[in-house]
């Protein structure tokens, strides 16, 4: 699948819930005026920020699918993380402002109404947001979109909302206890602040560059399975992640003897590979490195002309060992 196709189906994801979020938020904000119920405005709320959030993801995609220019070397990406910190923050708000709702409820408890009708349309939107929030998560997850995934994570919260909304609006018409109404919306406010945290939480991660360590590991194990004899050592591993599309950083050790020539064709092997298996969301900026006399034991070249000791094992390409600065020596055990 190329670049191209996936941000397509990145930014259909998007639209699918723009127009959802927008068509649920006036379901719920009607099933508040019906109900009368602050968990109810507590969840139209939410739907609010959903669309706002929506809007601002959508932007976010079209952006990021701008081709590279000379402004961005890397690209556009980036802006997929400010777009889902934003998300965040907008939840955050959200749920302080549920609360608020929620206290001022508890002092002044209000008569709920209509709740057969206000259950429904309650229900309604669960299931909607449940399932789109679901497909735009797996969307985004393989395609690699930040901000897509937290969209989708943040209507699938908003499903869970509605459900807890739900019961709540259940227990008050059974009991008449019109206070259980505003302890479940402050409950499931704790939930949407839980869930606006993480997902800030995750942006920062991503803006700053934290090591992605799932995404090394799969690097990792790519370049264990196709490996050659000619690659000696590999170390100093670094991935950037900008929103689906990889920098990576590395240095490949090569026989000492090897020319220019030589070495640039194993630096195109071991590029292709990380290309093809991550399907040309990737670039690499790879240095190689001579062989030392004190790497032989781990170098299994046959016919080499310059070895000083006999091939013993294999060095274990691992996480850890992967990213150091530092080639790998043979010492005896």
């Amino acid at each position: 699948m190329s670049l191209p196709t996936r941000q397509t189906l990145s930014l259909r994801a998007q639209r699918v819930l723009l127009y959802v979020s927008v068509l649920m938020m006036a379901v719920k904000l009607f099933a508040w005026y019906l109900t009368g119920s602050v968990a109810v405005l507590s969840d139209a709320l939410e739907s609010l920020v959903n669309v706002t959030a929506g809007f601002l993801g959508y932007y976010s995609l079209v952006l990021s699918a701008r081709p590279r220019d000379e402004n961005h070397p890397y690209g556009h990406g980036k802006v997929e993380f400010l777009s889902s910190a934003a998300e965040g923050v907008m939840i955050l708000m959200a749920g302080l402002w549920i609360i608020f709702e929620s206290i001022r409820s508890l002092v002044w408890p209000q008569e709920v109404k209509q709740l057969d009708l206000g259950v429904l349309l309650m229900l309604v939107a669960m299931v909607v947001h449940a399932v789109v929030g679901q497909y735009c998560i797996n969307v985004g997850k393989k395609n690699h979109s930040v901000a897509l995934t937290a969209s989708g994570i943040h209507l699938r919260t908003d499903a869970f909302t509605s459900f807890g909304v739900i019961i709540g609006l259940i227990l008050v018409w059974w009991s008449g206890i019109f206070i259980i109404d505003a302890l479940v919306a402050m409950i499931f406010a704790l939930v949407i602040l839980f869930s606006g945290i993480k997902i800030i939480r995750k942006s920062i991660s991503g803006i700053m560059d934290e090591a992605d360590q799932a995404v090394i590991q799969d690097l990792i194990d790519v370049l264990k399975k196709n490996k050659r004899d000619n690659w000696v050592d590999t170390h100093h591993l670094r991935v950037v992640n900008y929103a689906g599309f990889m920098h990576v950083d590395c240095h490949l050790t090569v026989p000492r003897y090897f020319t220019v020539e030589e070495a640039h064709e194993e630096i195109e092997i071991y590029s292709s590979i990380l290309q093809q298996q991550f399907e040309g969301r990737i670039e690499t900026s790879i240095h190689t490195d001579p062989c030392l006399p004190q790497q032989c034991g781990l170098c299994a070249k046959e016919n080499c002309p310059v070895r000083s000791r006999s091939f013993v094992r294999f060095n274990e390409w691992s996480l850890e060992s992967i990213t150091q600065n530092q080639k790998h020596l043979f010492r005896e055990e």
